[in-house]
């Protein structure tokens, strides 16, 4: 349908906490994903969150069979998770190098869950329910982030481990992240 802009760190919608989606299955609602999945494809994203786009809902999605920001992670389904609520699995935790589109051009070093359960609906309201480990778990926490009011820097513990992605990984293309 349609890309849209992608918010910046330093915008205040980024970190409201956004709106459980109360009318599924609507030609709003599919528009919205449309655009979403657009607007993640042509940054070439992991996921996206609707908040990332200026629409302060509950809806995050992801997935793809490659991508050029993370050349070595595995394929992941696309989803369109709505209302998602997670709960680790365990309590083990690891670290990686995430990277968002709201905060272009950098890296940090983030600890998340190693292994999660996911839950929400589909647009058609179907239930969602899913365990997931490894970069699939890593991008569910970080896109869920963005609908409690969270980047990915502010969940880091050693911010000398935060730079610009063309310096930490310099086989990356440089303008990966803008």
């Amino acid at each position: 349908m349609a890309v849209r802009s992608i918010l910046k760190m330093g915008d205040a919608r980024l970190l409201r906490v956004a709106e459980p989606v109360l009318a599924l299955d609507t030609r709003e609602l599919q528009a919205l994903i449309a655009d979403m999945f657009d607007t993640m494809e042509a940054a070439n994203g992991a996921g996206l969150a609707a908040p990332q786009i200026g629409e302060n809902l509950q809806v995050v999605i992801f997935g793809f069979s490659h991508n050029l920001r993370y050349p070595d992670a595995p394929p992941l389904p696309r989803t369109v998770l709505i209302n998602p609520v997670i709960e680790a699995v365990g309590s083990d935790e690891e670290e990686g190098w995430e990277g968002c589109l709201s905060v272009p051009g950098l890296r940090g070093m983030v600890p998340r869950w190693s292994r999660i359960l996911y839950r929400g609906v589909d647009p058609s309201g179907h239930a969602i329910e899913r365990e997931a480990d490894g970069f699939h778990a890593r991008v569910v926490q970080h896109e869920v982030d963005h609908l409690i009011g969270r980047l990915y820097p502010t969940r880091m513990r050693d911010l000398t481990r935060l730079g610009f992605t063309s310096v930490l990984f310099p086989e990356l293309d440089p303008e990966a992240d803008d």
